[in-house]
């Protein structure tokens, strides 16, 4: 089982980027990170207007949701 997105993670490890490598102010790495992380979650969220849940949520191989009321059977990129 491949691992899940931890927007934390993702937004901690941008900021650090940005501040030690690239020398910029905290506020500007924090923009970066915010953007970064929208960006990603909505790349991992279903376009299917039935289900609108996350990757994690679906079974890649079978493409089915794992919520139970949900009606979705294929993810939608």
């Amino acid at each position: 089982m491949s691992h899940t997105f931890d927007p934390n993670e993702l937004y901690n490890r941008v900021v650090h980027y940005y501040i030690d490598k690239k020398g910029y102010t905290k506020e500007k790495a924090n923009q970066i990170a915010q953007r970064v992380v929208q960006r990603e979650k909505s790349r991992r969220t279903c376009k299917n207007v039935k289900c609108g849940h996350s990757m994690d949520d679906h079974i890649r191989t079978k493409e089915t949701c794992l919520v139970l009321d949900c009606e979705c059977r294929e993810f939608v990129i």
